[in-house]
């Protein structure tokens, strides 16, 4: 049986980022061919009605630019949230969703808010501080390729453009740094050499035995290869084929 807590590459791990990133972009074809606008099922902050937001603004955007930002890093963070943390990953993407539109409903300005950008930041966040906390290279080379990609996204989860909706960016963003905290499972196995186990025995290392008490070098007498016996020492003889052929003589007496 396979060990849950090692790293396996699964279909899962590209089908399913891949599906999410498919149905934005499957959103905004209909939106496009057929004339609809789906903005007003968007986040709209402190309404009863902008609730219905919380789940459908992020398959929500508002232009082809809007969708691409946001397409690229979703699908390359879903799929490292689902290869390093596959035991967590649903309750990580579906929590962290919930939250963060929930969050920005909470804080947002009086406007409609849409995009899977607060996914995106929750996701960066979750990634880069579950990394650091767990103290595993693996995961902390995750964290340190998170920052190098996606490091300067961090400035807008501030006000810095009016036309950006920098609430969700920071509702995503607090509640990757919450996940981080909240979900403390080791999902990756620490190797550890043979010396490191529990159940090592000193005495029983074929390298320490080449060393005396004083760490000084010890040649080992070596071990002879046994004697052929007789039958392994002489060869066995070819076997010889032997084809016989029968003649059969035609018959003198023929008929007149």
């Amino acid at each position: 049986m396979s060990n849950p807590n090692q790293l396996k590459f699964s279909n899962s791990i590209i089908y399913y980022p891949l599906l999410f990133v498919m149905i934005l972009w499957i959103v905004f074809w209909i939106e496009t061919v057929f004339g609809f606008n789906f903005n007003r099922f968007g986040i709209y902050p402190r309404s009863l009605e902008g609730l219905r937001g919380v789940v459908f603004s992020p398959f929500i955007h508002g232009d082809l630019k809007h969708l691409f930002n946001n397409s690229v890093p979703l699908f390359v963070l879903t799929a490292a949230l689902f290869y390093f943390y596959r035991n967590i990953r649903w309750r990580v993407l579906g929590l962290g969703l919930l939250l963060t539109g929930i969050a920005t409903w909470c804080i947002g300005r009086a406007s409609l808010h849409i995009g899977a950008s607060g996914v995106v930041y929750m996701l960066v966040a979750f990634l880069f501080f579950r990394g650091i906390f767990s103290k595993k290279y693996q995961l902390t080379a995750l964290a340190l390729a998170v920052v190098f990609l996606y490091g300067g996204m961090l400035w807008y989860v501030f006000p810095v453009n009016p036309s950006i909706s920098w609430e969700g960016h920071l509702s995503g963003f607090f509640v990757g740094i919450l996940f981080a905290f909240f979900f403390k499972e080791n999902h990756i196995e620490n190797k550890k050499y043979v010396w490191e186990r529990e159940d090592y025995n000193p005495d029983n290392d074929p390298f320490l035995k080449q060393f005396d008490e004083n760490g000084n070098f010890i040649e080992l007498p070596k071990t002879l290869p046994e004697e052929p016996t007789i039958e392994e020492a002489i060869p066995p003889k070819p076997r010889r084929i032997r084809i016989i052929y029968n003649y059969k003589k035609d018959s003198e007496d023929k008929p007149e």
